[in-house]
């Protein structure tokens, strides 16, 4: 089992910037590939972004390409989501999720661990 706990959610102006952080526990973290994903108000959950277990290759959607930076710091067992020129559209919760998946996985299926998320809200 792998535990997700996001954090670093909160409102902020459009063209603001948050830091999102997801901090795993439970099984060895560098053996997963990591997303964020995230859930508007009667929308579907949307892949945001991915990175490889080593944190070498990152893959985006592109609605958040150039906006969005994910990252991850092994040693902490933490991965980040670095949000900037924020758009109202972005307003959403956010989640973490963990996978074995060798492949880039966009789909919600391919991730078999999940955070309880974190709300962000930007305003206009």
């Amino acid at each position: 089992q792998v535990q997700l706990v996001e954090s670093g959610g909160g409102l902020v102006q459009a063209g603001g910037s948050l830091r999102l952080s997801c901090a795993a526990s439970g099984r060895t973290f560098s053996n997963y590939r990591m997303a964020w994903f995230r859930q508007a108000p009667g929308k579907e959950r949307d892949f945001v972004s991915t990175i490889t277990r080593g944190g070498t290759s990152t893959y985006y959607a592109d609605s958040v390409k150039g906006r969005f930076t994910i990252s991850r710091d092994n040693a902490k067992a933490t991965v980040y989501l670095q949000m900037n020129s924020l758009k109202p559209e972005d307003t959403a919760i956010y989640y973490c999720a963990a996978s074995s998946i060798t492949y880039i996985g966009t789909a919600r299926n391919d991730y078999g661990y999940w955070g309880q998320g974190t709300q962000v809200t930007v305003s206009s």
